[in-house]
């Protein structure tokens, strides 16, 4: 393990190390972050690095129940994809052990405990997701268990000796429910100490999270600091709304794109973001450089560009990034198509019916709309139609290879 170094440059001597591409690299991990534990520490790293040829190791530990990813879940995948661009290793750690536990950040209740079979398969359903975000060749995925299994009792004993119930109960969820009466699992109060383990296990110089995550990863950086390693340098990222402009993204809500949706309806759904986002999406969504950015912002605040403009930029480096610059031109070339002339494009996406099939279960099935409740929704605002014709109720059957559903003005998809 690393050994804390006791020297500390200066800001001076810091500043006359930074090179042109550190510099670069920092604005760019910057960017879109809410908050970094500690930028000087982040500085001092990106030199080190680059001049021992050492990569950082960057951590993301991973809950593992499974999710479908949108783009609210790549707002921290892509910044550990920036990492990697620049050089540096992302070890995702899936808390199969922890898992068991069920992290209690932001929970009202106790989280219901997975069954060790229950996390595994769940598990997998990340590791195809994740290699359409991150760097295959400089990922390494593995599982708190191959540590935390072989801890001893009297091992875990001697970490919770060092630290206290009091700090433990600093953390807002707990507060909560202590003040509700809501009880509080013994194993709870071991999560974080358990998180911050993988830390000092891996020996993290950089740990990524939501700002729900924020207690786990400082409490990280102290167990590090306890344990003689180097403190890793805490970056935390914001939640994003989804395109109703005010909630989270969720898919639940009705209001999220998902990574693996066909590349014309990402294209489409990205040209309806509300007007006060397109910024934020550029900043949390693609690896477009800041001074890009800054040049967009000018575009709508000083130069009077209209809004879509800058919506077919977001939208045509988002599709670009899941589908490549091919199907991000076409997907641009038959939203034109559609919204100038109001016809159905060349190339819709076509899935096949099944002979189980209604409407609503080909729709959702095939990730054309995320969740049922919001075809009940389209429906009741008469903004489904097949083949022309209006759909007044979700449930409809009998559709045949050829038909064409239209989704709103501008989404289309096909019966194969």
């Amino acid at each position: 393990m690393t050994t804390v170094s006791k020297e500390m440059n200066t800001m001076d001597e810091l500043t006359m190390d930074i090179t042109k591409d550190i510099q670069e690299n920092f604005d760019l991990i910057k960017k879109g972050t809410m908050e970094i534990h500690n930028e000087d520490e982040l500085l001092r790293k990106l030199i080190r690095s680059k001049e021992t040829g050492k990569p950082l190791v960057v951590k993301l530990g991973l809950d593992p129940t499974a999710p479908d990813l949108h783009l609210g879940h790549t707002v921290v995948l892509r910044k550990i994809r920036q990492l990697q661009d620049m050089g540096h290793k992302a070890f995702l750690i899936i808390g199969d052990f922890t898992g068991r536990i069920g992290d209690p950040s932001g929970n009202d209740k106790s989280r219901p405990q997975l069954t060790e079979e229950e996390v595994l398969m769940n598990a997998d359903t990340y590791r195809e997701q994740l290699n359409r975000v991150l760097d295959r060749d400089k990922t390494i995925i593995c599982f708190n268990s191959e540590w935390l299994d072989a801890m001893k009792p009297s091992e875990l004993l001697q970490i919770m000796a060092r630290h206290t119930v009091a700090r433990i109960l600093e953390r807002d969820s707990f507060k909560k429910r202590m003040a509700s009466g809501e009880p509080i699992g013994l194993h709870e109060l071991v999560y974080p100490l358990l998180q911050g383990l993988d830390s000092v296990e891996i020996e993290a110089d950089i740990e990524i999270g939501g700002l729900d995550q924020k207690f786990n990863i400082l409490t990280g950086r102290e167990m590090q600091q306890k344990n003689g390693v180097e403190k890793q340098v805490a970056i935390f990222m914001p939640l994003i709304e989804g395109l109703d402009g005010e909630k989270k993204m969720s898919k639940s809500l009705g209001n999220a794109i998902g990574i693996t949706e066909d590349a014309d309806v990402m294209f489409q759904k990205l040209m309806t973001v509300k007007d006060h986002l397109i910024i934020r999406y550029l900043n949390l969504l693609t690896d477009m450089k800041p001074t890009k950015i800054n040049e967009l912002i000018r575009d709508l605040t000083e130069r009077g560009t209209n809004p879509k403009e800058v919506k077919l930029v977001l939208a045509k480096e988002v599709v670009t990034l899941y589908h490549g610059v091919k199907a991000a031109e076409l997907a641009q070339k038959n939203f034109e198509h559609i919204f100038v002339q109001g016809q159905i494009p060349d190339d819709v996406p076509a899935f096949k019916w099944q002979s189980s099939d209604n409407l609503m279960s080909f729709l959702t099935r095939n990730d054309v709309i995320v969740s049922r409740s919001e075809v009940r929704r389209l429906v009741a605002q008469k903004g489904i139609k097949v083949n022309d014709q209006l759909i007044l109720e979700p449930e409809v059957i009998g559709l045949r290879s050829g038909d064409v559903i239209r989704i709103g003005k501008r989404q289309f998809v096909k019966v194969a």
